[in-house]
């Protein structure tokens, strides 16, 4: 401690000779207005509590100064936008003066030599990587090469909510848990191309949360990142130790994947990962096809740039999808009789159809279906806030003034319940997305304007969005196909309750009886 206290007061003195810096550089620009600034600490002290307290003070926040709110966060000055209007324009109309990502501290500081979509920079290798997910996965025709992982998780997962439902059933598990681990194997399957045993499943989804998990302990890493990446270099380890656990588990499976195009089979020890069917194709397969641009050599991916781009793949689709799943079947629950109108329209697409499931050229013939799951993305939005942006240059917005890599976001939830562009707002109501209804048409891209943006908007929409609707309806469709969904006696579904994770999840996790409808 005798040889820390000199090194704080100097960090101190430091902090606030560049803050005096800071902000006689910007003094002559308009900054969009905030609360009052702490020194050093900046609006730190706005921020004592987590999760949706955080959320909800930005709301309060944003009540007060307008739609444009600036906050210092240490050094770092940050800007979130909650006007619909505004966020078109910084978006879309200037999308590609705002596709750019903040770099919160040095990537070789942290020992990062990979990057993914949503991590790097608006430029030459994000296109690259953007293009081939879009073209070689989320494109429709791709698309339908997964439909027997589809399947097989769409009848391992009834078979599993039966279960929970039958004698003795309590302990195994929720449904949240179900839909989770159902959307975690179906992605894995995509991603390397063969469907896992359980046991290999849930070992990569553990090993993957750990890492996100301890992610957040880099946070501090944002405030002067050139002294907090040597206080804390023990962390910066730590995140090295987790990153390798994942790569020994990803690495048999991408090398079985490189054998299979070599040899046309693949070759792999039995006692690393078991499996019990392999797909024509996969997300693997297109990122060993991957060559970098000219000025990269040509080269194709090295082991860790794949490794990121993978688990990039399995954490952008799991908790975003299982949660958007467990909030509309909620409110299926919540309103029985949007639920009797979505069976009676699955009925009579089975009647036409013969088969005894909704199948995904099925979804594509469903209004009230994707209705349904339209309202449910506008009323309960996975996230609240999308990844960060940051402006390329200097750019003047609703009349004030964002400096060059100022970290920027935007209020999903709020855009989505603005009494001016919905009726009712709060109500479930899916028949608002049907002709005539305050939402028919709307554009869930925001391309023409924003009136919901679960999916982010303008350049830096997600790439996964025709991935993510796609396994909402198909899987709302059969699940709702199998079983009445009913609360359960005694136990009313909290639809308003919310609590912050990774997602805005259900403060009170979904309990429903689950009624099996028979064979139709």
């Amino acid at each position: 401690m005798e040889l820390a206290w000199p090194f704080l007061v100097a960090l101190l003195f430091f902090l606030l000779a560049f803050l005096h810096a800071n902000s006689g550089r910007h003094a002559h620009r308009r900054l969009p207005p905030g609360p009052a600034v702490v020194p050093v600490l900046g609006n730190l002290l706005w921020f004592r509590h987590q999760g949706m307290d955080v959320l909800r003070a930005v709301s309060r926040l944003h009540a007060r100064h307008g739609p444009l709110l600036a906050l210092r966060m240490g050094s770092r000055l940050q800007v979130t936008v909650s006007d619909r209007r505004l966020a078109h324009l910084a978006l879309v109309e200037r999308g590609a003066a705002m596709a750019d990502r903040p770099e919160f501290a040095p990537r070789e500081l942290l020992g990062l030599d990979a990057h993914a979509i949503t991590t790097s920079s608006y430029g030459p290798l994000w296109r690259l990587f953007r293009r081939n997910f879009v073209s070689e996965v989320a494109h429709p025709a791709r698309l339908r090469l997964f439909a027997p992982a589809r399947a097989a998780v769409l009848a391992e997962l009834t078979n599993k909510l039966r279960l929970m439902e039958g004698e003795g059933g309590g302990d195994r598990g929720t449904i949240v848990e179900a839909f989770q681990h159902a959307m975690f194997g179906l992605l894995v399957a995509m991603c390397f191309g063969e469907r896992l045993e359980e046991r290999a499943v849930r070992d990569i989804a553990a090993a993957q949360r750990d890492l996100l998990l301890y992610s957040g302990n880099l946070g501090v890493l944002a405030f002067l990142p050139a002294i907090t990446t040597r206080l804390f270099s023990g962390r910066i380890r730590a995140m090295a130790t987790k990153r390798q656990r994942l790569k020994d588990m990803y690495m048999p499976l991408i090398h079985a994947r490189r054998e299979r195009k070599i040899h046309g089979s693949a070759r792999r020890d039995s006692q690393t990962m078991t499996t019990t069917a392999a797909l024509p194709h996969s997300y693997v397969d297109t990122l060993l096809d991957i060559r970098l641009n000219d000025d990269e050599g040509g080269r194709a991916l090295t082991d860790d740039e794949m490794v990121a781009l993978c688990s990039e793949f399995l954490n952008a689709g799991t908790d975003t999808t299982s949660t958007a799943l467990q909030w509309i079947m909620a409110e299926l629950v919540k309103n029985p009789d949007i639920q009797d109108k979505l069976h009676g329209e699955i009925e009579a697409t089975i009647a036409t159809t013969g088969l005894d499931h909704i199948s995904e050229e099925d979804v594509h013939k469903m209004p009230y279906l994707k209705a349904v799951v339209l309202e449910g993305l506008r009323r309960h939005p996975p996230g609240y806030l999308v990844l960060l942006h940051a402006p390329a240059e200097d750019m003047e917005l609703g009349g004030y003034m964002i400096p060059k890599g100022t970290t920027v976001n935007f209020m999903v939830a709020d855009m989505s319940m603005d009494e001016q562009a919905w009726e009712r707002p709060t109500q479930f109501a899916p028949e608002r997305f049907l002709p005539g209804g305050d939402g028919e048409g709307t554009d869930i891209t925001g391309t023409r304007e924003i009136r919901m943006m679960p999916f982010g908007a303008g350049r830096r929409i997600c790439p996964g969005l025709n991935v993510a609707t796609l396994h909402l309806e198909y899987f709302v469709a059969n699940l709702v196909r199998e079983f009445e969904w009913r609360e359960q006696e005694g136990e009313e579904v909290d639809v308003d309750g919310e609590k912050a994770e990774f997602t805005v999840v259900m403060a009170n996790p979904l309990r429903a009886r689950l009624v099996p409808r028979g064979i139709v």
